[in-house]
């Protein structure tokens, strides 16, 4: 795709931050027209202009900015299908069982990367990287069929009673802790090259990294049914591991590489079905706009993370890069620690 559409990796980096800006910015918004016109038909509307964007991306992206510009409507349609289908699993889902089903479905992203990766081999270096987006995109118009029908009118009410203080602090934390571990995807690669490792290596790394994630954010969800009341504090732990494993992508040699992908991506990216579990836990009134504020979060550091690091690997080299996302992990814990706090105090 650089080479056709004449665009560095630099462009590269900035198509995908602006897909995770404009997600953030669609993430409220998103919310309250799930809350008003029902998750069923923001769901569909969501996958619709998804399919949407990845077909035009094979149909006319031309230039970096028009595919810019066609990722950033798809944008929106991701930030739509989050919170609705958070809001169908809420009410649809019985409450036991709502900690391994937010599991699966966040286990959905890194495996949904695995098969993007996939495609590479298997599509875009046979028939074109342009077909490899309109299979995507003709899989996710099917996608639209198995969306579940609400059984009931949607819930409106101006009073959500969101602890909109301690959703905030959460949001911040997320932010956090997802600009870190996007960092992995983004700058792994170069970072083992200059410490001397193969990039095949590396990439071997990061899939077993996000393998790990998908696995335990599946079975992150399944224990979270049997300790419905614990689950920020298991989101601060897995994050402390998490900087710990970026801590480790500093120091040369490929077994710290190892562990540090396991730890850094596979707990330390495991968190995200865990804080919408608890989250939706404690606002089942108003599913999606209180989730809408923590999954702002997370897309703001999709967005800004891979930015802030790559200016700092850029200026101090990449330890010193690992490093700071390492101590902004660590903050992103505490952060968690005392927005469950908040959230005990609300509940209370």
């Amino acid at each position: 795709m650089c080479e056709e559409l004449h665009f560095s990796p630099a462009g590269l980096g900035l198509v995908v931050s602006a897909y995770f800006g404009v997600s953030a910015l669609a993430s409220v918004p998103a919310g309250v027209l799930v809350e008003r016109h029902g998750a069923t038909r923001i769901s569909r509307a969501g996958i619709a202009l998804s399919a949407a964007s990845l077909i035009a991306v094979a149909a006319a992206a031309r230039s970096l900015w028009s595919l810019l510009v066609i990722l950033a409507v798809g944008a929106a349609g991701n930030a739509m299908g989050q919170l609705a289908s958070n809001t169908s699993l809420s009410r649809q889902v019985p409450a036991h069982r709502q900690g391994l089903t937010f599991g699966v479905k966040q286990a959905a992203i890194p495996v949904s990367t695995l098969l993007a990766g996939a495609a590479v081999p298997a599509v875009a270096l046979t028939a074109g990287w342009r077909w490899a987006f309109v299979l995507a995109g003709l899989l996710a118009c099917a996608a639209i069929l198995l969306v579940p029908v609400e059984p009931s009118s949607p819930r409106r009410s101006r009073e959500h009673g969101q602890a909109t203080g301690a959703l905030i602090v959460i949001g911040l934390a997320a932010m956090l802790a997802a600009g870190s571990a996007n960092a992995l995807g983004t700058f792994l690669v170069s970072s083992a090259v200059s410490h001397g490792i193969d990039p095949a290596s590396a990439g071997l790394a990061l899939t077993l990294g996000g393998a790990i994630c998908g696995a335990a954010r599946i079975v992150g969800g399944a224990q979270a049914d049997r300790r419905p009341d614990q689950q920020v504090g298991t989101i601060a732990a897995l994050l402390a591991c998490g900087a710990f494993g970026l801590a480790l992508l500093s120091v040369a040699g490929s077994g710290a590489l190892t562990a540090g992908v396991v730890l850094g991506f596979g707990f330390g990216w495991a968190w995200p079905g865990l804080m919408t579990f608890a989250v939706v836990r404690l606002h089942p009134q108003a599913p999606a706009a209180a989730t809408s504020i923590t999954q702002t979060g997370v897309y703001a550091g999709g967005c800004v993370g891979p930015l802030a690091l790559g200016a700092v690997a850029g200026g101090a080299g990449y330890p010193t890069m690992w490093t700071v996302a390492s101590s902004a992990m660590v903050v992103a814990a505490a952060l968690m620690l005392v927005g469950s706090c908040l959230l005990r105090r609300h509940a209370g």
